[in-house]
Order: C-alpha cells, then structure tokens, then sequence
C-alpha cells in the first residue's frame, strides 16, 4: 500500500545484452511488464533501424490475419477465444507462422475467386432463364396476331408535346408490318436482356429519344431479387425485350444498353429452341448449385479451422512484432554482439526483473549472462502508482486531470473515501441509492463473465470500469439518504416520532401553513436518534427552511475540513521534498490564513447551534441568535457592532468575540505578504551570499565559480535556482492571489453540494406528487390497472431523471470540488505517466502500442 500514497521509487539503468539472448529477454520483460525502455536512436530513421525487416514482416502477417478474421466474420463464424496469452514465439518459428498464413491466405483467395466466378455464372444462367420465360409471353403476342396493340403500346412512351409535333410525319410504323409482305426488309428484328429495376424509366426515355420511336420495349420484372456476385447485395432486376428494324437501329440499341448497363442474351426465334434452351439451362443451374454449394462447404471448412486458432495468431504476431519494435530502441556496441538500452524500473521490482532476464538468457542458450546497471541521472523519473480492479477507477479520475509528479502525494486513497461520499451529500437517498448499489454489485458479482464480453460500447466500458465507484456512491447515498431520513421523497418512522402534535388529521393535511415549532409542549425536547425526525414531512410551511439551513451549513462545514486537508496534504509534500521554504513560508500562511477566517466560521456555526435555541430562555432564545453570514461580513469589512434585537443583550456569541476576530483577520491579513514576498526574498538572500562567497577568486574562475555554487546554493530553492528572479516573483503573486482569492470562491462553490441536494429531493417529491401518487388515489377495481401503468410511468422517469440524469450531475459536481477546491491546494500533476513494455496493453489495445511507433 505504500506506492498508493506516493508513487513507486524508480531507477533508470542501463542494459547489457548479448544479440542472440536479446529476444527471448525481451520477451520475458513483455511478459513481466515492469520496464519502460527509452529511444536511443531518436534521430535514426523507422525504415533504417536494425530490426525495420522484421517488424515489416510482422506487419505482412498481420494483414494476412486480418483478411482471415474479415472472411470469418463475413460467415458469422464464432472465434475461439480461451482468454490464455501464449508465450511469444521463437524467431524460428516465425517461417513456420508466415508459410501457414501464407498458404491460408491463398487457399482463401481462390476458393473466394472460383465461388465468386461461380456466382457470376449462376446469375448469367438465371437471367437467361427468366429471360426464356418472359419473352415467351411476348412471343405468344406475336404469334396470336395482337400486332394492332403495338402502336398503341409505344404511343404510350412518347409525351404529348412529342405527339403533337410529330402528327404531321404520318402513321407511325413500329413491329411487323402485314402479314402479306414478307420482304425481308422488313421482317423485325429484336434484343432481349436484363436491367436494373430503377434504370429502367429513365433506360426507355433514352429508347425512344435516341431511336426516335422507331423500337417496341416490352419489359418485365423479376419478382425475386438477384445476388451480385461481387458484393453480395441483393439487386432487383427486370427483362426486356426491344423490336426494331435494320442494322443501324440494332447498333444504337445495343449501345444505348452497354450505357446502361444492360446485360444482353441470345434468345431464339424459333420457341422448340427456346424450350430445347430452357432445359439446357436448367441443367446447367442444377450442376452450379450443387458445384457451388460443394465450393463453400470446402470454404466453410477452411475458415472454422481458421477461427479456432486467430486468436492466438493474433497475440503471438503482437508480441513478436512488440519485441521487434523494442529491439530497435536499443544500441549496437561496437562489436555488434551486444545490444544497450536504457530503461525505468521500479526499485521494488529489482530482482524480479534480473530473475526474467535470467530466464530469458537461459532459454536462448546464452552462456553470457546480462547486465543490469543503475544509472544516476538528474531527469525526472515517470509516475508509476501500483493499482487493482478496486483502485485501478479511483486512480483514473486522478489521473484525468494531470498525472502526478514523481513521488508526489497521491491523492487516490483519500478520494475512496471522500468521493462517494461528497456525491452522497448531494444524492442522498435510501431508493435512489440502492438502486446505484445495486446496479455497480451486479457488476462486480459478474465481472469475470462481463470483461470477457469485450464490447465495443463506449458508454458500457465506462461504466464497468467504474463498477466500484458506483457501488460506493450508492452505499455511501444510502447512509445519507438514512440521515435525511429520504427514500423516494418519503420518510422512515424508525424509533417514532419525538414530536407529538395536537391537531387532527384533516388539519395536518389540508393547512398549507402548518409549522412545526420546538419552543411548544408538541416537542419532547430530544432529538430523533438517527437523522431526521419522519414529523418534517408534514411541515409544509418551514420543512424547506429548516432544511436548507441544515444542509447548507454542513456543505460549508465539509468543505471548509475538505480543503484544510487539501493544505495538509501540502505539509506532506514539502517534509519530503525538503522544501523548507515552501514550508515556512507557503504551507504555514496558508494554513493560518484559512484557519483563522473560515475555520472560525465553522466554529461559529457549532457554538451557534450549542448556545441557541427556542427552549432557552433570553438571551439566547432563537430570536436572538446572530447570522452567521452577517457576523463573518462584520468581521472582515471591520464593521462596528450593531444593535441588538430588542430583549437581547447583544449581537455577540461568547465574550470579546469583537476582538478576538479583529485580531483573526489582522493575523490573516499579515500572512498574505508572507505568501507573497517571503520565498522570494529567501531565494534572492540566498543567492547573494552565494555570489559574496566567490568574490575573492579572480578572473574566469570566479565566474565559474559563481555559476557553479550558484547552481547548488539554492539552500532548499530547488527548481527556482535556475529561474530570473523576475519571473520567481511574478509566479509566487500569481500563486498567492490565487489562493486568496480562490479560498473564498472555494468555500463558496462547495454551497452546491446543498444545492444539488435540494434539488434532488425536490423532483423526487415532483414525480411522488405529480405521478404515483396519482395512481394512488383511485379505490375501485380499475386502481390497481391504473395504478400498474403510472408505477411502470413513475418507474421510468425515476430511473432516467433522477438516478442517470441527477447521478451524472452530482458526479461531474464532484469530480470538480476534488480537482479544484482539494488538489488545488497540493497536487501539481506535472508528471508523466510509467509505460511499461508489457504484452498485456499491447494485447488489449489491438497492437495500437507497437503499431502507431512503427
């Protein structure tokens, strides 16, 4: 548990291994993941690197593995997936993994291209089938002598503008002409096809412009839809068949369709041929069914074979391209027998990872064992912060915004407490938390089974990953929601009622105005022992005035605690850092400062609650207790004390209260120009007498001299030795107004965590009122009908408003009091995050890691 207070102490060291034990140490790092390896070839080229040929043919592979789980996937074929990670492969094996996927790819390639020629073929024959059976109708028309209805039929394809202006042209002479001429001028000639459905209006427009309706179109569609072939769609098609006359009209026709995209297909005359090739096709189709259905059975068979091992195809290509990718980070000696890398380790993890290393030389067959040595450097280490499944989501809203610099305080541990807990302030209720609770338990319970799902839904990822949250945020609501004593806007008679009221039931709910009132004998003068008295319900005139002063007191109180932890957490920080002056002359003000004006606030509130109330006699009856926010301006505008209500003695809690706050806010006041000009002033002293100590020294060494004690003279400046003076003030008056300023808004934004709570309990009081209640009121047989509808009504909108909706707003309300009102007083998050080289994020995010640098 220490690396959760502070992140992991790290070393960056050098490493030595020998070219032919350098994989299978890799290998056993990845495994391991607890080493962050560094670039030492920045300025080399990704195609000049040593290892650039393999991480190519991992690429290759790769691609070949994608094009396998496409076709997989296009068949609905499940993958097997076992949830192991085998070992990486040796380089040896990776001529046996690129022959396999080579001979499935090409296996795959032309059984796709013989189904695909297959197909075509299967198309072209069924359209000529049902050319064959259309056309006949067409041809039965000839036969039967219905020539007179050609006319007709094609008039109906010209406008009646085209009609008008071609009445003057005389009879228009379309199909066959009588019987009796049988010259062979004009015996009619025809073309039969297959278009797609939606070219066909704009195909016939095209006909009879371009023919000038010297062609007869007959067409008709095809009721089933047609495969494409190339794609798989599912096309709809209809038959033509176009009569005309002479050669020139036959080629425009044909090139009209080729534009189209027209199919043509030879259709016999004669109808003994046109039976005799039915029946050809028909055969033909039968023999491509049963080819084709035996062409993807062989399909079928390869890809299940594939699928029971893509998966783990898929991790070792990963690894063995992430060890590559690692390999060209390294150095070559001179000698080009040994490999160099530099790299981050947690300390903690030391022996572990000279263990792995071991391991790693023993496999290869190394006799020469690697060397792992501690490098001292003065760059600043990663941030590196063990975490669980429990810790892993608190840790995640921290680093969102900013990740911690090295060894500086966490802030994870202390937000599983006070996260849920602030969301609970604002969302307390027993229903509403329960439901929350619920929901994360269930995701926890069934964790295993849902993390082996691996969906793609964003929204779902961030909610089970944030399982733990939601389970604490509904616990934590419940005990607030037990406080209030609220569960759907009702209230919980426990231990009974310490009030005893002396009006009857028709007065209690009809009076609008009814108040309840402590200085009468309705009261017994006892506190209800756990939360609030169930009585405030039926106050309807001062339950929400009583209320809001509760809830708005304890917002300031828990905020006011919330950030002197905040500049607590401060004093950790400088204790180890050894910053003494940020010590003496930031965190002490600080703290100070914030005690002594809103610490003192919080005290009033108590002494106020401790010395007033309606029982007491005067002076301290309820009428005379002072405002608290009145008493606060008083003090810091220096305001004189006012009257005081008649019957009181005075607007004061305790004697010389006047001058114990006089004397508060001048202490406060004094310490701002110590925030502002103490640490500078130090710093400037400080290198003064460090200039001082070098003057006897002459010449160029003097200036050496200077710089170099001026270097490490900071006497505890850290940082700001290296920084102008100028821009050393500037930031600490930048830091100081900010905190002053900020304390006061900071007090003030946590008045949202009362706002968000009586806004919560308001709208489940709307819909209780609005709604269910209605359902409540009817008393026949119906009611329970009606009553059914407006629950499942009711139901809906609780879950949508008030526990997703109200949960997301109190939830952003409090990521915003933790990232600015408490970190802002100690957290930097200037930090980078650790990266390790592990196979597991590799695996995880899909080869993005190993992929994006190459």
């Amino acid at each position: 548990m220490g690396s959760l207070f502070r992140s992991e102490e790290m070393a960056l060291c050098q490493l030595f291994l020998q070219s032919e034990a350098a994989y299978a140490c890799v290998s056993e790092l990845g495994e391991l993941g607890l080493v962050q390896f560094r670039d030492l070839n920045p300025d080399v080229n990704a195609f000049q690197r040593k290892f650039v040929n393999e991480v190519r043919r991992c690429d290759e592979m790769e691609r070949k593995l994608r094009y396998l789980e496409k076709e997989i996937k296009k068949d609905g074929i499940p993958m097997l997936d076992t949830g192991e990670s085998p070992e990486a492969p040796q380089p040896r094996e990776m001529i046996d993994l690129e022959a396999t996927f080579e001979k499935l790819e090409n296996e795959l390639r032309e059984v796709n291209q013989n189904a695909e020629a297959l197909k075509r073929n299967y198309l072209e024959l069924t359209e000529l089938k049902h050319i064959l059976r259309k056309t006949q109708v067409f041809f039965d028309e000839q036969e039967g002598g219905l020539n007179h209805t050609t006319e007709s039929m094609t008039r109906a394809l010209i406008t009646d503008e085209v009609r008008t202006a071609g009445a003057s042209m005389g009879p228009v002479q379309l199909g066959f002409m009588e019987k009796s001429i049988e010259r062979e001028d004009y015996l009619p000639c025809f073309v039969a096809g297959v278009i797609s459905r939606e070219k066909l209006p704009a195909f016939e427009r095209m006909l009879w412009r371009a023919c000038r309706g010297n062609v007869f179109l007959r067409q008709a569609m095809i009721e089933s839809p047609l495969e494409d072939p190339t794609n798989g769609d599912q096309v709809y098609k209809s038959v033509f068949i176009i009569f005309f006359q002479g050669d020139q009209l036959k080629t425009r026709v044909k090139k009209i369709c080729e534009g189209f995209r027209a199919t043509l297909y030879p259709c016999p005359e004669a109808p003994a041929d046109r039976r005799e090739m039915a029946m050809g096709v028909m055969t033909r189709i039968e023999d491509l069914n049963t080819v084709l259905g035996q062409t993807q059975d062989h399909r079928h068979r390869v890809l299940v074979a594939a699928a029971k091992n893509l998966k783990n195809w898929f991790v070792k290509v990963r690894k063995i391209k992430a060890i590559y990718h690692t390999l060209n980070l390294f150095n070559l000696d001179v000698t080009q027998k040994c490999l160099i890398a530099e790299c981050w380790v947690p300390l903690l993890d030391f022996e572990t990872i000279q263990l792995a290393l071991r391991r790693g030389t023993e496999r290869s067959g190394s006799s020469v064992p690697p060397i792992l040595n501690r490098m001292q450097t003065f760059e600043n280490p990663p941030t590196y912060n063990r975490t669980n499944k429990f810790t892993k989501a608190f840790q995640a809203l921290i680093d969102a915004y900013g990740v911690a610099s090295y060894r500086e305080m966490n802030p994870a541990p202390y937000t599983i407490i006070t996260f849920p807990f602030l969301f609970a302030v604002m969302f307390g209720d027993i229903g509403h938390g329960a439901i929350m609770a619920l929901f994360g338990l269930w995701m926890i319970r069934k964790e295993k089974g849902l993390a082996a799902q691996k969906t793609d839904n964003e929204i779902w990822n961030i909610f089970f990953g944030g399982r733990y949250i939601i389970f604490l945020m509904g616990v934590f609501s419940m005990y607030t929601g037990l406080i209030y004593n609220d569960i759907f806007s009702k209230s919980l008679n426990i231990f009974g009622s310490h009030w005893h009221l002396s009006y009857n039931k028709s007065t209690v709910f009809n009076n609008k105005y009814l108040q309840l009132s402590p200085a009468t004998s309705d009261y017994e003068g006892t506190p209800y022992p756990f939360g609030m008295d169930p009585i405030w319900q039926v106050a309807t005139s001062n339950k929400i005035v009583f209320q809001n002063a509760y809830k708005m007191k304890i917002s300031i109180i828990f905020g006011v605690l919330h950030m002197i932890f905040g500049v607590i957490m401060s004093w950790h920080n400088h204790t180890y850092f050894r910053n003494r002056l940020s010590l003496i002359y930031e965190f002490i003000p600080q703290l100070v400062f914030l005690l002594l004006l809103f610490f003192y606030m919080v005290l009033l509130m108590f002494i106020k609650w401790n010395r007033y109330a309606a029982t007491n006699a005067l002076p301290f009856t309820e009428s005379c207790a002072p405002s608290i926010l009145i008493t606060f301006i008083d003090m810091v505008l220096f305001n004189k004390p006012k009257t005081p209500p008649k019957d009181c003695e005075t607007v004061y809690m305790f004697w010389g209260q006047h001058f114990i706050q006089i004397v508060f806010v001048l202490i406060a006041l004094g310490c701002i120009p110590v925030m502002l000009l103490g640490k500078p002033m130090k710093i400037m002293q400080a290198r003064k007498l460090a200039n001082e100590e070098v003057q006897p020294i002459t010449g160029t060494d003097a200036e050496v001299g200077g710089m170099s004690n001026g270097g490490a003279g900071g006497g505890g400046g850290g940082h700001h030795d290296e920084e102008e003076m100028s821009e050393i003030f500037i930031h600490q008056g930048i830091h100081t107004i900010e905190y002053v300023l900020g304390s006061v808004s900071h007090t003030a934004s946590y008045l949202r965590l009362w706002a968000l709570s009586l806004a919560h309990a308001q709208l489940a009081e709307v819909l209780w009122t609005m709604v269910l209640s209605i359902g409540l009121r009817k008393e026949d047989w119906t009611g329970g009908i009606f009553l059914t509808v407006v629950f499942a009504f009711w139901a809906i909108l609780t879950v949508g408003i008030l526990v997703l909706m109200e949960g997301l707003s109190a939830f952003l309300h409090t990521l915003r009091l933790h990232w600015v009102e408490f970190q802002s007083k100690f957290y930097l998050g200037q930090g980078y995050a650790f990266q390790p080289f592990s196979f597991d994020s590799i695996i995880e995010n899909g080869g993005a890691s190993s992929g994006d640098a190459d």
